[in-house]
């Protein structure tokens, strides 16, 4: 029976409608300062990447060490991450938010002060650790706030910070850094800064059901599902950034652009990959990532061709490759849903580990065997990930719900 059949049914249907607009315009509004504060953080992570060359040239050092930095935040955030989320479980996700970009703003800003190379290296540990405390707990709060079926649109959006910072902040360092790499940590303290003002404002107080001693949070590494999460999340991030890392050796281009539009491709992507996961399920999304994201870093000799091909490969590069990251944190929050802070935060430590070993294998390569060796290495690594999702992909997940308390 139609509305106008009843008429007395239609003053509720409209309060509905409008309960539910401001209720999901509610949620919406306390995620973006979450996608704010990830700006900071992948701002401050991957502008090294186009800082290599003015750090290497400042402290005298090669571009193979200066691109270290990175190397040494990576392992700092995989180790601290699980054994600082056991020490922070019974926290408010509020306070804890707010803690660790304070964290991370100290972190930057010892880092612009410091003198010499092995200050620096300390200082990005410290940085790190309010990085491994932030992005873990800003995915589950934006997890649990969301309804499941706009779940994989909520951790899209949280994480969106990460490609924006890939789009704006990534470039706009690198640009800034040319005459000062100091002055592009600078911008990093700013952004940091922004972003607790932000979850301070916007952010509500709430808990998480959690395990509590740091041997429950290695508890999922027995679930088989868990472990092929996390190790093609350790693996496509390997990949990748053993290119993206030593992007400006690659290619003969201005990299600043270059970065532009692989972050402008990250944030389509991001987005894209959020919707299509909550549409057809992850696994659809993951395969068509690895896939596609490993024949473009084959093509990085194509790209090196003119500068319009290499914004066109960047742009393209960008938006397959993140838009995985939806479907990973989907189908990690399905497998532990009882303890989604706890797999979340294994999932990004699996990120760090493969950024890590990006660092260390694509450094290696570009100094024994030139360019071609990274490319090699990095079209590699990404066909053994395609290979080992292939043998260890169990199916989607369905949707899941996570209790706030």
């Amino acid at each position: 029976m139609g509305v106008h059949a009843c008429p007395q049914l239609t003053p509720f249907y409209r309060l509905t409608t409008i309960q539910l607009s401001a209720r999901l315009r509610g949620v919406i509004s306390r995620l973006y300062p979450l996608a704010l504060g990830n700006f900071a953080v992948g701002t401050g992570m991957f502008v090294t990447a186009g800082l290599v060359i003015p750090i290497s040239r400042d402290l005298a050092i090669s571009p193979a060490a200066a691109g270290q930095l990175m190397t040494v935040f990576a392992l700092a955030y995989a180790v601290l991450s699980p054994l600082l989320a056991a020490l922070t479980a019974r926290m408010s996700r509020r306070w804890l938010l707010m803690l660790a970009l304070g964290v991370f703003v100290v972190g930057n800003t010892l880092t612009a002060l410091a003198p010499t190379y092995p200050l620096v290296l300390a200082t990005r540990v410290l940085a790190a650790a309010g990085a491994a405390m932030f992005t873990p707990t800003a995915s589950a709060v934006a997890n649990a706030l969301a309804e499941p079926a706009r779940r994989g649109r909520a951790l899209a959006l949280v994480m969106g910070g990460l490609t924006v910072s890939s789009a704006i902040g990534v470039p706009l360092g690198t640009w800034l850094g040319a005459s000062s790499w100091r002055a592009t940590i600078w911008l990093v303290v700013g952004l940091g800064v922004i972003g607790f003002i932000g979850v301070l404002a916007a952010v509500p107080d709430l808990r998480l059901p959690s395990a509590g001693g740091l041997r429950d949070r290695f508890a999922p590494l027995g679930d088989p599902r868990v472990l092929s999460v996390l190790a093609t999340q350790l693996l496509m991030f390997a990949a990748a950034f053993t290119a993206y890392t030593y992007l400006g050796s690659l290619l003969d281009l201005p990299l600043p652009a270059v970065l532009w539009a692989w972050g402008i491709g990250g944030i389509v992507g991001n987005q894209v990959g959020g919707r299509f996961t909550d549409k057809y399920g992850p696994r659809v999304m993951v395969f068509t990532g690895l896939v596609g994201a490993t024949v473009l870093m084959a093509l990085i000799p194509v790209a090196n061709l003119s500068l319009p091909i290499a914004l066109v490969w960047a742009f393209v590069w960008g938006s397959i490759g993140w838009m995985i990251a939806p479907a990973q944190q989907y189908r990690t929050v399905a497998a532990v849903p009882d303890n989604v802070p706890v797999g979340l935060g294994l999932l990004s430590s699996a990120q760090y580990v493969g950024l890590f070993v990006a660092g260390i294998t694509g450094g290696l390569a570009l100094e024994w065997y030139g360019r071609a060796g990274v490319v090699v290495l990095s079209a590699g690594l990404g066909l053994v990930t395609v290979l080992f999702t292939l043998a260890t992909y169990r199916g989607s997940s369905s949707s899941v719900s996570v209790p706030v308390r």
